[in-house]
């Protein structure tokens, strides 16, 4: 239909549907209601759509991908049945994942047949061992008892075994936030996905995949508008009545937020629109933790070794894998992301993303002078641990720029600038909101197995079907009054 800048000429003054923000379960969303013939707006605060799934110009002709995009090979299926078959063919496998630290140093595919291969021939463990704990991950689902821990998953098949948990675990971390400390189901379904057969990217850029999808929502009929302020989520007798945007309301029957949990719970809407046993068990929920990202660009002619670097390095110099260790600002452990010419191939150019976990507080109280000088030596630090695999880095290099949790919260609006949303009791708050407020919804980061690309999309998916439904018995309830 229309895409545009915050344009009131252009908007309806009523839809079915409202999507407030375009990350990949919000566009998602829309997509799939939109096919189901509803009238949908997407609205996106950002003058461009992706959410953390975007990226960036600078100058030079350079472009930046946000954060590292791996995801399993699930979301192939997910975007030919939901998208189209044009992005679903651009996803491939990245084949050689590494890891470097004081305790192994290997390359692997990223599989199943793979992994037990090392488990068993170069960290000696048991055949039968290795079977039972695949088998138990793979059989993990969302709707099990959230008690074990993934610490104590751990224990139970590898104890004493640090080499063994960080192989395991560190990836994961990366993928979606989760430690030790979180319940082994959120640990167990999404190394389950990527188990099947490795670790897949978009090929083309995110900025492709995103104009891609743009063009698809169109197509479907979805009214986007980028630079969208959305400000209040009205209600009124128990259901949603319409959104405030840029100062406009704007009458729904539903929403549907792909903004931060909390921010939609206790912002968008307020507290005193739901029950008090609601609001006593969403702020309760935990923000997932944030990261920080550098990006480098290296200069024309210039190239990286492929054999050398891999696709993804999972890099420490720390003595074993621990939560705190990765959160500090006392960096021990990166994770490179290699964009080579095959990345983009419509450009000749080498990219490295490098990303840490961090904590919000580290950077949220700092002064601006401080701040700055921050992240100048975040990058300077990244590149002499770079250096390690490519000696030359610094002189290769043509520009670098930083982000932190900072940059993410002022970009996407994520309380605590949250890389990775909530913690896992922030999906079952997520679930519930239509049943607080007739007609509301949410299908943002939460639970950290509904995060990443395939989590994001799958929930877009669920949520739209969710509403859909409802959309569907509250007209045949109109037509038998």
């Amino acid at each position: 239909m229309l895409e545009s800048s915050f344009m009131t000429s252009l908007i309806k003054d009523e839809y079915d549907i409202i999507v407030i923000g375009s990350g990949l379960a919000g566009m998602t969303a829309a997509n799939v209601l939109a096919r189901s013939k509803h009238r949908v707006l997407l609205l996106e605060k950002h003058y461009k759509l992706g959410g953390m799934a975007t990226w960036f110009h600078r100058k030079g002709g350079h472009v930046f991908d946000i954060s590292l995009h791996g995801f399993p090979v699930g979301m192939i299926k997910s975007c030919r049945r939901y998208w189209n078959t044009k992005i679903a063919d651009r996803i491939v496998v990245l084949p050689r994942i590494k890891f470097d630290n004081p305790q192994f140093s290997i390359t692997t595919t990223f599989n199943r047949d793979d992994f037990t291969r090392l488990l068993v021939t170069q960290f000696q463990i048991p055949e039968d061992r290795v079977k039972e704990f695949f088998d138990t991950a793979r059989s993990m689902s969302h709707l099990d008892n959230a008690a074990m821990t993934a610490k104590e998953l751990f224990d139970r098949f590898f104890p004493g075994r640090e080499d063994v948990v960080r192989l395991l675990m560190e990836p994961i971390t990366y993928a979606n936030g989760s430690t030790l400390e979180d319940p082994a189901l959120t640990y167990g379904i999404v190394f389950s996905n990527f188990m099947s057969k490795g670790v897949y990217t978009f090929q083309g850029g995110t900025d492709l995949l995103v104009r891609l999808m743009r063009e698809e929502l169109i197509a479907s009929g979805v009214d986007i508008v980028v630079s969208a302020d959305v400000q209040k989520i009205n209600t009124g007798g128990g259901r949603v009545r319409n959104v405030v945007v840029n100062g406009r309301e704007i009458r729904t029957k539903a929403v549907l937020s792909n903004a931060n949990l909390k921010g939609t719970i206790f912002s968008l809407v307020g507290k005193e629109h739901f029950s008090s046993d609601f609001i006593d068990e969403a702020d309760a929920v935990r923000l997932n933790n944030s990261s920080t990202q550098v990006y480098i660009a290296i200069k024309p002619g210039e190239t990286l070794d492929e054999e050398v670097c891999g696709d993804l390095l999972f890099s420490s110099t720390a003595p074993a894998f621990r939560t705190d260790m990765l959160l500090s600002r006392n960096i021990t452990s990166r994770t490179y992301s290699f964009y080579y010419p095959k990345t983009r191939p419509d450009a000749n150019r080498y990219y490295v993303v490098a990303s840490t976990n961090a904590n919000y507080s580290d950077w949220a109280n700092l002064s601006k002078t401080d701040y700055e000088q921050s992240k100048r030596d975040l990058i300077d630090d990244t590149l002499g641990a770079l250096q390690k695999y490519v000696p030359n880095i610094r002189e290769i290099v043509e520009y670098t720029e930083a982000a932190t949790p900072m940059t993410f919260e002022h970009y996407t609006g994520h309380w605590g600038g949250s890389s990775f949303g909530t913690k896992f009791e922030g999906l079952a708050v997520s679930r519930k909101l239509p049943q607080q407020i007739a007609g509301l919804y949410h299908a943002g980061s939460v639970g950290i197995i509904m995060s990443g690309w395939l989590g994001a999309v799958n929930y877009g998916v669920i949520v739209a079907n969710d509403i859909d439904a409802w959309m569907l018995e509250e007209k045949r309830k109109r037509l038998g009054s």
